[in-house]
């Protein structure tokens, strides 16, 4: 359905003076495809480049070097108006925090409406028929429609976020941390809205997350980023044992859980700076495995059935944490 191929975001921002500017490296060689029906996972800490992957898959930033195709097409090779066609009306997106996302001076009736609108589906009559359908499939009672979104709970505003990202019915939606500003007590009801709502219709989802282990609940597949790298993606069933790449060992066993204990793998340092990533692999100043060849180059994509990752040194399948925690002493 959609292929990233060898894709690059690079930004340029000022730093120590006027006339100075650093580049940071948003994004760097990314390739990633995701099939129609399937459920990918983003996964990774904070600045790795989840949310610019996201927007990218829905068309809001350009690339800087590499290829966007959306069902066989170049996303970034169309006339403007024929890009906003084709993915405007076929790839939904829902945004961190509903209270931004939503336009507050608008009621949902209208908030609903605009992308019918601005994509010419229906008569006027066949488009508020269709807000009261969007309403019902994200279970909010009809009179949502003329409220405002000050006047719904978070929890509320999220589903209307989700029934507009409905709205043209696409193939694709792509939800950038779409629980993260909401309360405990309703996400686990985004969560099961979402998992339903793409059994119902057959949508593929690419679903980023802080949360790993909600993100392995509802993936078929997970993919580990970091400094702005795609360094693994792994079938979700097999995480965490089965993951290859030391820093998604690292970040699993940091995860709590309500049965087994914690485990962490420390990891010494900080993440490096984008604008100037380390050499060779980017997770090599971490990495309790790193060597001269991980400064040298960075890890060429190996595979193994369907499970990809770039490392020099990866860990055993199966590996404990425990076993991981003594070889990193």
């Amino acid at each position: 359905m959609l292929e990233l191929k060898d894709v690059h975001v690079v930004h340029k921002a000022r730093s120590g003076g006027l006339f100075s500017r650093d580049r940071v490296y948003a994004l760097t060689e990314a390739n990633l495809t995701i099939s129609a029906g399937e459920t990918v996972g983003i996964v990774g800490e904070s600045g790795c480049g989840k949310s610019t992957l996201a927007k990218v898959l829905v068309g809001l930033q350009k690339p800087t070097a590499g290829t966007v195709t959306y069902r066989g097409r170049d996303m970034w090779g169309l006339k403007e108006s024929e890009r906003r066609a084709l993915v405007g009306s076929n790839v939904g997106m829902i945004f961190q925090d509903p209270s931004t996302a939503l336009n507050r001076r608008l009621p949902i009736r209208q908030v609903l409406r605009d992308p019918l609108n601005v994509h010419g589906r229906g008569t006027p009559a066949e488009r508020d028929a269709r807000v009261r359908e969007l309403l019902d499939l994200v279970g909010l009672p009809s009179s949502a429609a003329d409220a405002l979104p000050s006047q719904l709970s978070g929890g509320q505003r999220q589903r209307v976020a989700i029934a507009r990202a409905l709205a043209l019915e696409p193939g694709l939606v792509v939800a950038d941390e779409p629980t993260s500003a909401l309360d405990v007590s309703v996400r686990a009801q985004i969560l099961n809205l979402l998992l339903d709502l793409k059994e119902r219709l057959g949508l593929a989802l690419v679903f980023v997350s802080h949360d790993i282990q909600t993100v392995r609940r509802m993936s078929d597949r997970v993919v580990t980023m970091y400094l702005g790298r795609i360094v693994e993606q792994t079938p979700a069933q097999a995480v965490p044992l089965g993951a290859r790449h030391p820093y998604t060992r690292a970040l699993f066993s940091a995860t709590p859980g309500l049965i087994s204990p914690i485990n962490p793998i420390p990891l010494v340092g900080a993440v490096p700076s984008a604008t100037r990533p380390p050499s060779g692999c980017p997770f090599r100043t971490r990495c309790w495995r790193a060597d001269d060849d991980c400064a040298a180059e960075m890890p060429a994509a190996r595979t193994d059935d369907d499970h990809l990752f770039h490392c020099h040194h990866p860990v055993a399948a199966g590996a404990t944490d425990i076993e991981l925690i003594q070889e990193r002493v």
